[in-house]
This record gives C-alpha cells, sequence and structure tokens, in this order.
C-alpha cells in the first residue's frame, strides 16, 4: 500500500496556504500583471500580499529586511518557483481531485479547531476567497507530491551509507545548528559570472566580519537560497546529514564561527555553526506491531465519494456474509501494490500508514474486520490478522539514518531540479523596473 498524505500535512498547510498569496474577494481595478511564467501570469497583487505577509512576519524586525525593490525580486522567484514546480507535477501526470482536496480542507480546519465552514468564515474576515484557498491548499498538495516523487525516483541510500553514518554517531554522536548563505551560479557560469558572485561573497564576509550585520540579517538581504528570508537557517543537522566537503571542517568549529567562502555546485556558500549539542541516541524499545490485510477502494474522477462509499459498504456486507477477505481483496481492491497478495500489508506500526488507518487497527480484535473508513487515499475496510510486541531499537535508528541521509540528497538534487526547472522556463517580469533588477550586492571596501 502507498501510504497517504502525510499527517503532519494539514497542519503543514494550515501554516502555509491560509498566507499563500491569493486573490482577494473584493472588486478591485484592473489588476497588473507582475511576471508571465510559461504559460501562466503572477498578477501584481497577489505579489504584494506575498510580500505583505513576509513583512507581517519581520514585524519589530524589519531593520534585517533588504530593501522592497530586492524583497519584491526574492518574492516573486518564490512564486515563480511555485507555478513551475505546479505545471511540471500536472504534466507528470500528478493529480488532485476534487474529493481530496475537499479531505485536505477538513483536515486543516480540524487541526484550526473549527468545521469547514468555521474555516470559511475565518478566510472571509481576513479578505480571502474561499476558492483562492483551496487552489492554494491544491497547489500546496500536488508540489508534495512532485518532491515525493523526485524522491522516490531519484534518491537512493545504500546499506554501506547508513552503516558509515551509524559508525561516525557512536564516534560523536553530536548534532549541528546551521545557516548558510548563497550567492547562486547558473550552470555552465563565464568566468565574468564567477568573478562578479566571488566579489559578492566576499563583500558579504567582510561586512560580517565588521560586524555591521549579523548572519542572519545578510542572509535575508543578499542570499540567493529558497530559505533567505528565513536567515539562511538550516536547521539542526547530523554529520550524516551534512555534505561531506563540509563535515570534517564543521567538527573543528566552535558555536558561532563561519566557514567560508566555499565554492559548491549551487555557487559561494558561507556556512554559520549556530549551535552544538549531544545527540539522543535510539533507545532499544517494545512497540505493537499488528499484521493486517486491507481493501481500498479510491475517490476519483470516475468515482465519486458516494459511489466510492456504497461500494466499500457492499464489500464489507459480502465479507461479513462468510465471503473470504483476501479472495475480495484481490478482486474488487484499488491499492495496486497489496492487490496481488489479497491485500495483505506485512507487519507494521499502527502509525505507519497515517493515524486514522491506525486507529482503526487498533480498535478491532485480531481476526475482526473494521467498519468502512475514510482516509486521504479513499475508503477502506481492514482485517487485523494478528498482533506482535516488537523490540525496533536498532532497525529504528537505521532508519532514522537511512531518513536523514535521503532527506540531505534529496534537498540537494531538489534545489538543483528547481535551478534547473527555472533555467529552462520562459520566465518575463512585468513590474517596472524590477524587471531588470538583481539581487542586492555589498560594496567592497
Amino acid at each position: 500500500m502507498t501510504k497517504t498524505l502525510p499527517a503532519v500535512l494539514a497542519a503543514l498547510l494550515a501554516l502555509t496556504a491560509v498566507s499563500a498569496p491569493v486573490h482577494a474577494q473584493q472588486t478591485q481595478p484592473l489588476d497588473r500583471i507582475a511576471a508571465v511564467v510559461d504559460e501562466d501570469v503572477i498578477l501584481q497583487s497577489e505579489l504584494q500580499r506575498a510580500i505583505n505577509n513576509i513583512k507581517s512576519q519581520y514585524a519589530g524586525r524589519e531593520h534585517q529586511l533588504p530593501p522592497e525593490s530586492v524583497l519584491e525580486r526574492q518574492v516573486l522567484e518564490r512564486l515563480v518557483l511555485v507555478k513551475l514546480q505546479v505545471a511540471r507535477a500536472e504534466s507528470n501526470g500528478i493529480r488532485v481531485s476534487g474529493e481530496e482536496l475537499n479531505h485536505a480542507i477538513a483536515s486543516i480546519a480540524q487541526q484550526n479547531g473549527t468545521d469547514v465552514d468555521g474555516l470559511r468564515q475565518r478566510l472571509a474576515q481576513d479578505g480571502i476567497g474561499f476558492e483562492d484557498f483551496r487552489s492554494s491548499v491544491r497547489e500546496e498538495i500536488l508540489t508534495q507530491r512532485l518532491r515525493q516523487s523526485f524522491a522516490q525516483s531519484r534518491i537512493n541510500v545504500s546499506e554501506g551509507e547508513v552503516d558509515a553514518a551509524l559508525a561516525q554517531q557512536n564516534a560523536g554522536g553530536l548534532q549541528y545548528h546551521l545557516a548558510h548563505i548563497l550567492v547562486g551560479l547558473p550552470d555552465g557560469a563565464s568566468a565574468e559570472q564567477i568573478s562578479t558572485g566571488q566579489g559578492k561573497i566576499e563583500g558579504i564576509k567582510n561586512l560580517l566580519d565588521k560586524g555591521e550585520l549579523d548572519f542572519q540579517a545578510a542572509a535575508v538581504r543578499y542570499s540567493d537560497s529558497p530559505n533567505a528570508l528565513e536567515g539562511g537557517d538550516l536547521g539542526w543537522r547530523s554529520l550524516d546529514e551534512i555534505p561531506n566537503a563540509f563535515s570534517s571542517q564543521i567538527q573543528a568549529m566552535k558555536a558561532g564561527d563561519v566557514l567560508g567562502p566555499i565554492r559548491g555546485p549551487s555557487g559561494f556558500q558561507l556556512l554559520k555553526l549556530v549551535e552544538v549539542r549531544d545527540s539522543d541516541g535510539a533507545a532499544a524499545q517494545t512497540v505493537t506491531e499488528y499484521h493486517a490485510r486491507h481493501i481500498l477502494v479510491r475517490v476519483t474522477d470516475q468515482v465519486d465519494e458516494a459511489a466510492a462509499k456504497a461500494k466499500i459498504e457492499t464489500l464489507r456486507a459480502r465479507i461479513a456474509g462468510g465471503a473470504d477477505f483476501q479472495a475480495v481483496a484481490k478482486e474488487s481492491s484499488d491499492d495496486a501494490n497489496s492487490r496481488g497478495q489479497g491485500g495483505d500489508l506485512g507487519w507494521f506500526p499502527a502509525d505507519a500508514f497515517g493515524p486514522d488507518f491506525g486507529r482503526q487497527v487498533e480498535g478491532v480484535e485480531d481476526g475482526g474486520v473494521t467498519a468502512p473508513f475514510r482516509t486521504d487515499a479513499g475508503w477502506h475496510i481492514v482485517q487485523r490478522v494478528g498482533t506482535r510486541q516488537t523490540d525496533v531499537g536498532d532497525a529504528n535508528k537505521r532508519a532514522q539514518v537511512r531518513e536523514t541521509i535521503g532527506r540531505r540528497k534529496l534537498e540537494e538534487e531538489y534545489n538543483r531540479f528547481l535551478q534547473e526547472l527555472r533555467g529552462e522556463a520562459y520566465v518575463s517580469f512585468r513590474s517596472g523596473d524590477r524587471a531588470e533588477g538583481t539581487a542586492e550586492t555589498p560594496q567592497q571596501p
């Protein structure tokens, strides 16, 4: 079975989608086009609302923001990347059905302590149209699925890499809080572009050395990285999450030190070690695992919510009447990964397929079959086959290391993919002087 939309997505969307660029409901004068992105456009109103949102996040710290023209360019580039990712997802056949979108919005409302009608009222109070909000949620899901698809097709972590990272953890066991500033270079950069980039990064380093700007403010003002407006923050990382080119040097640094300039695949970087802490190793632990089978009926453009629910209820009735669960799964389940095995999912912890699925499995006895229930994937019934207690400490530790290595690889590869996507696209800025503007460059001493 393919895992459903991560449970954290509802919380993520609650934070991001509401503040994503949207069209206000009020009638406005003729809206100007801020940018043309292939066959799509970004309106000036969208851009301005996104800028206002960034400014609200920096209330009381406005001095850390770059000049207005540079901030507009940074935000506009973010919107461009969203448009490009959505277009690529759609061209790759990634879809979000109406029912999936409704379910995601209901989850967002629940995360915010209300229902869909209550969420609609809150949005209206903030001047956000509900259809614009739906569009923002849809774009967020599409970009998440594009990233997941990218990871599945391009990111591999070998057992040898996991073994090496575990050995490194056993030798050290530290985590590092990092931040960076990137001066980007295009693929095949010319000598002039390299020289300009080097001059810019050296100018930034000079400002830091003289104490004229702190690192976070310099990142917001000058960095070309997608996380520039977050002060270049990279979060906490273990050594296996840090590129090998930097890891040995990071270990020799102390909190507050800045490494660089360093020339990397994406351009010139400055890397700051913010803090160091001991990491807690994964202790041995026993968890309950379940062996179960399931039948899935998906909600699609061809099978609406009512039809899917009616079908799963019919299948549940057949099984209650004595039909063999495995035979019915082979005949009728929409989960291609488990259908051939009679819906068998093997052994798994309760949260493996999301909290809704886990609660249903926990709520029946071994041999029992759940009532039909809904997840992001569609309508399910589950037969619990067995239960066991498993010591998963070592397995968890390997899984965590595998995940962190994969996350580091994905970050590097996906950023390169976004650069390629941006480089291949037709993008035309239509907002006056900003159309030809460039990122701010610090003055050399």
